[in-house]
């Protein structure tokens, strides 16, 4: 089992943006399990969290941005790649502007930062997708492709066709993501003049200079662009070198522009939120192809968790048996629905109900074609979920379980006589004053076969 990992303590950095050319300054702090990534803007009032979630890209045009609620991140794909690269599943990332500073274009730095911070497990499993079938999204109108096949590990090719004669075709790998710092992460970003002629009409990329960007000169230049560059860059002097780079930069790989844009998948697909299992074929990526192929991976994940069959060992020992359970439950048969516990922790719970001819609601539920009701079905899960909140008093002898609410109850399958019926309950937020709101779901031969959101509260007898 891979477990969840964070960092041991907070650091920053500072710098400035690429694109506002602000100050920022950048800190990254440990998280809890189960948070994933997640950047606060301290600048603002009350400090306002945006999840790093793909749902949240509004415009990948100069690097994938993200929006909540008018709360705006921009340039989030160098961070979150050092992150994955560095194999941590929760920070907190708090930045004073809406921008993580470029550095020197890549996620060298933000490695480092981490490495410095140190890495620890966190007692939780790692959520990993494990990619079964090939899944893939195309841009009609530029070609662009991105693709995930199974495969042992997550791993990721990016292949580049640029169209020009100074910037040709490039492939780039990683077959490990163990390797990400040393093949991957000082890759700086680039681009090509006749973007940067556009840019710095627009008064954009404030904050570049010749150390964070490489510029391919892929067209003459005029000696209006020269004077605007040497006052983007503050230079006196600009020239091209031979191999059709502006100078005071030499490239760490022949194929660095690849890597970049490798560097961009591992951290445009961090957007996903899970972990995947698989190997990415990105042709011709880029932010817009890269995030909505993000998207369509958090939906086919969320679609399949949700529908996920859990395993069960019955042959386990369990927990607690029907006599612990009458200790803890005031239910009673032929109303007790629940006759083992298989596990129970601080946020969720696993029972079983065996399912048997003998049941009296059979004898109406229906003569002939017996069927376990849908709304005893929910009592039971209820019951399993009360043993949880149960759990969190001491004297639970001295409670009563009572419904508040009953939301998006689904049955899929019935329940028939010779069935055993597992139900797993999660706490959807935390148990306070003894309110109790959790997802149950039930399962019965390999199949989810009902669900609910459940609201329930222990009351002490009168």
């Amino acid at each position: 089992m891979v477990k969840q990992k964070t960092i041991k303590s907070e650091i920053s950095l500072v710098g400035v943006g690429l694109h506002t050319g602000k100050e920022v300054k950048m800190t990254f702090k440990p998280a809890p399990i189960n948070n994933g990534y997640t950047f606060v803007r301290v600048d603002l009032e009350g400090a306002p969290m945006i999840e790093a979630d793909a749902n949240y890209v509004v415009n990948t045009q100069r690097g994938t941005n993200l929006e909540k609620l008018g709360v705006k991140i921009q340039t989030s794909e160098h961070v979150l790649a050092a992150f994955v690269g560095c194999d941590v599943d929760n920070v907190i990332i708090e930045l004073d502007a809406s921008e993580p500073p470029i550095m020197d274009g890549s996620s060298k730095f933000f490695v480092e930062a981490i490495e410095k911070a140190g890495i620890e497990e966190q007692d939780a499993k790692r959520n990993v997708y494990i990619v079964k079938e090939i899944i893939s999204f195309t841009d009609e109108t530029t070609g662009s492709e991105i693709l995930v096949m199974p495969s042992d590990e997550y791993q990721v090719t990016a292949m580049v066709d640029f169209g020009t004669k100074v910037l040709g075709t490039q492939n780039a790998s990683l077959k490990h993501i163990c390797d990400f710092k040393e093949e991957i992460a000082d890759a700086r970003t680039f681009s090509f003049l006749h973007e940067l002629e556009t840019l710095l009409d627009e008064g954009l990329i404030k904050g570049g200079d010749l150390n964070n960007a490489i510029v391919y000169v892929d067209k003459e230049i005029s000696e209006k662009t020269m004077n605007n560059l040497k006052v983007a860059f503050g230079k006196e002097s600009i020239s091209v070198k031979p191999n059709g780079i502006l100078d005071n930069l030499t490239l760490h790989y022949p194929n660095e522009a690849a890597r970049h844009k490798l560097l961009d998948v591992i951290g445009d697909l961090a957007l996903i939120g899970t972990r995947i299992q698989g190997k990415i074929i990105a042709n011709k990526p880029g932010h817009f192809v890269n995030t909505q192929f993000a998207k369509k991976m958090a939906k086919i994940i969320k679609i399949e968790q949700r529908n996920h069959v859990p395993i069960f060992d019955m042959n386990q020992e369990p927990l607690m048996d029907i006599h612990k359970i009458m200790a803890m439950l005031p239910h009673r048969p032929p109303f007790l629905l629940v006759d083992k516990i298989f596990e129970l922790s601080d946020t969720h719970v696993v029972g079983l109900k065996n399912v048997t001819m003998n049941e009296p609601f059979f004898v109406g539920h229906f003569p002939d074609a017996p069927v376990m009701p849908g709304v005893l079905i929910i009592e039971a899960m209820a019951q399993t979920g009360g043993i949880l909140v149960l759990s969190t008093v001491p004297d639970p002898e001295n409670y009563l379980t009572f419904f508040m609410k009953i939301d998006n109850v689904k049955f899929k399958h019935k329940v028939l006589p010779g069935d055993t019926l597992f139900f797993k309950c999660d706490l959807i937020s935390p148990i306070r004053r003894g309110i109790c709101h959790m997802q149950a779901n039930a399962y019965a031969n390999g199949k989810l076969v009902a669900e609910a959101e459940l609201m329930a509260q222990i009351a002490k007898k009168q």
